[in-house]
């Protein structure tokens, strides 16, 4: 179990400091994927299709399993491997996973998805109900799971979707076995004896400001989360990220996830859980 507190800028709890530029160098992607699986793309039409993962032998039916295509599933790395999915962050796409995964590649299962509303995700799939609330996000977790006969999973999940991992841990303890949070925040604006970072009319003017001009405020942001000014392009590419996400589900998105306050969930996590924190931290 994790305690919601400890996670917070300028509480008791240790952080490792971890310079991440060098820890994308130390895990570059190869130019060939290791026993990949599938990768399912939202479709050009609702034909039936088959796609079989040459390496492996398995054929996955992409009219039967929407849930793939939905996510823009895919899947590498060593198919008797423990399983581990990785989850990624606001903004992003699973194409930030690629200096990370590769180093599992030879030992582990991959799979790597898209939120619907990011990356090559279905955006006809976005529901403003189900994704009003993180356990929207992590009910697909369970759905890529299950489509996939997953069991054993290790979760490994950034900023918000840590937190959507912890709920999907508590809801499927039978396929999530362990649980890794990189730069989590189970509350963004402050409480009571509780410090997320952030008052409630600093995140309320973020938002207004994300309905105004969401390019603008992307290109102001990215930098800014970064913190990376000896390597400009990365905050580049995180605007370009942003940027590339529609408007109106970015900003929805947005507020179902800095106006969330899960610190009551974490408390239920049924799985070891291991906590990444830099320490410097513009949101978390």
């Amino acid at each position: 179990m994790v305690d919601g507190r400890g996670l917070r800028r300028g509480g008791g709890a240790r952080r490792a400091r971890i310079d991440w530029p060098l820890a994308s160098r130390v895990a570059r992607p190869r130019s060939r994927a290791v026993g990949q699986i599938v990768s399912a793309s939202p479709p050009a039409s609702t034909a039936s299709r088959t796609k079989s993962g040459e390496d492996v032998g398995l054929t996955v039916d992409l009219s039967a399993t929407d849930v793939l295509v939905r996510n823009a599933v895919s899947v590498t790395g060593n198919p008797n491997g423990r399983p581990m999915l990785f989850a990624h962050g606001f903004g992003c796409d699973q194409g930030m996973w690629r200096f990370v995964a590769p180093a599992f590649e030879d030992d582990h299962q991959l799979v790597l998805f898209d939120h619907v509303g990011a990356g090559r995700s279905d955006l006809t799939a976005y529901d403003r109900a189900k994704y009003g609330s993180l356990g929207g996000y992590a009910d697909d977790m369970i759905e890529i799971a299950r489509q996939l006969e997953l069991r054993d999973v290790v979760l490994v999940a950034h900023s918000v979707s840590s937190m959507m991992g912890a709920i999907a841990a508590t809801r499927a303890p039978d396929i999530f076995s362990a649980l890794v949070m990189v730069g989590p925040s189970p509350r963004y604006i402050d409480d009571d004896g509780y410090r997320g970072g952030f008052a409630q009319e600093d995140i309320l003017g973020l938002l207004e400001t994300m309905d105004h001009n969401y390019l603008g405020w992307s290109q102001q942001m990215a930098p800014v989360i970064m913190d990376n000014p000896d390597h400009p392009e990365l905050g580049e590419e995180l605007t370009n990220s942003f940027c590339r996400t529609d408007p109106d589900i970015a900003r929805h998105f947005a507020r179902t996830t800095f106006l969330s306050d899960n610190r009551e969930d974490l408390a239920a996590v049924p799985v070891p859980t291991l906590v990444v924190q830099v320490a410097q931290d513009a949101i978390a």
